[in-house]
């Protein structure tokens, strides 16, 4: 197996990601039930080629990290992992038994039903929550990811879900930190009209941050549900974290190798024994702690971020503003907010074209329109461009005339003198 796949990985997951059409066609139009490569769709009407193909697209981005055989054409045992994993570690193949999804479009159904399944017969959930929900049991015939999709806007249970669904159908019982860290991990994958839309998630970086007393890795790696550190769901995305990004290949390594070790058929303390032994035996953990501390100094918050860069602009100091607005962006691509601040610095320093592009990327991701449509006309009167000047200056002014129309008003008479 490559080692280099956390790379390979950020480079897939860059942006928008089309979700993958399901390759198995409709069986049974009866019920309204279809089956893609991994999954069986049940309730989905109309829209379950669509959810079907978001789920194949958030198992595909999954399993690039992961690398679980799942093809139904590989030869490997039934279940096994392509590392050489024994042929009895997996519950049984993904070919044999998909993975169920059940589609709710009213609220009251779809809690009806989850009810209905969380009677005291051995049934178990991962952070129950409205939106969706994975239901978990012995029986792999049993398992199911219910989802609610009666309400508009986004689902934000979704993303943890539908991960939990994917890791579990692997490893049942998977360590606490790898089921929460990666659920984390992925928690920012998001459905953008038919593509997934992946940015870091680093929603949890300034709470650890904050922790008077930072635990050492080892007390994260071997953490149970008996008894989580206290900030648990932060700790455990930051260990993830440290192991995909720190650009150290012995970490990169140890990553690798746990999703190696664990197995379908042990306990989640199995499960964990096995990770903790191979990681504290390859890696002096006094060194690798300092190397975590010092990776969590290193990494900076949008806020962070956006903050650091008006601060810079503010104090005409363009360099390091445009650094920082470049990584904000380079964090959240879909947030307006550093694209409209590149566009402000490349107005001052007199790039009118670049500046143009800037300001219309932050309006098509939602920002404040009349305040772009004024820096649009800035921009074009300083480029020279007299009628484009007029027509986003005028626009300023009638969308805000409270704000603009008077500073509109004096521009424009200039320009027209």
């Amino acid at each position: 197996m490559k080692k280099l796949i956390i790379a390979v990985l950020f480079c897939a997951m860059s942006g928008a990601i089309p979700a993958q059409t399901p390759s198995i066609p409709i069986e049974d139009t009866a019920n309204g039930t279809i089956r893609s490569a991994h999954y069986i769709i049940t309730g989905g009407g109309e829209d379950a080629q669509a959810v079907a193909g978001d789920m194949e697209a958030r198992y595909a981005i999954y399993n690039r990290l992961f690398r679980f055989d799942s093809d139904p054409a590989d030869t490997a045992p039934a279940g096994t992992a392509s590392a050489g994993k024994a042929a009895d570690s997996m519950p049984g193949s993904i070919s044999d038994a998909p993975l169920n999804v059940r589609v709710f479009y009213d609220s009251a159904a779809y809690a009806d039903y989850v009810n209905s399944r969380l009677a005291p017969d051995g049934g178990n959930t991962e952070a129950s929550g409205s939106g969706a929900i994975y239901l978990h049991y012995n029986d792999v015939d049993r398992r199911e990811l219910v989802i609610d999709r009666s309400a508009s806007g986004e689902n934000n249970a979704l993303p943890y879900q539908a991960f939990i669904q994917f890791l579990r159908a692997f490893v049942a019982n998977p360590p606490a930190w790898m089921r929460e860290g990666f659920a984390a991990y992925f928690g920012s994958l998001r459905d953008t009209g038919g593509k997934l839309a992946y940015e870091e998630n680093l929603d949890w970086l300034e709470t650890v941050k904050e922790m008077d007393i930072l635990p050492p890795v080892e007390l994260v790696l071997a953490a149970d549900d008996s008894k989580l550190p206290e900030n648990f769901p932060a700790l455990a995305w930051s260990v993830a974290s440290f192991f995909c990004n720190s650009g150290n290949s012995e970490y990169t390594r140890a990553i690798n190798d746990s999703f190696m070790l664990v197995s379908g058929k042990l306990t989640a303390q199995e499960n964990t024994d096995a990770i903790m032994r191979r990681i504290t035996r390859w890696n002096d953990m006094s060194v690798l702690n300092a190397d975590y501390r010092n990776y969590l100094d290193s990494r900076k918050t949008f806020s962070w971020l956006m903050d650091e860069g008006m601060r810079a602009w503010s104090a005409h100091n363009y360099t390091d503003a445009q650094l920082a607005f470049l990584s904000a962006r380079n964090q959240k691509p879909s947030h307006f907010a550093p694209w409209y601040y590149l566009g402000l610095l490349a107005y001052e320093e007199k790039n009118y074209e670049t500046a143009e592009q800037y300001y219309l990327s932050s309006l098509k991701l939602g920002a404040d329109p009349a305040l772009t449509a004024y820096a649009l006309g800035l921009n074009a009167a300083g480029a020279g461009k007299t009628a484009d000047a007029k027509k986003y200056l005028s626009e300023a002014a009638r969308i805000a005339p409270e704000r603009f129309s008077e500073k509109v008003g004096n521009i424009l008479s200039k320009i027209n003198q």
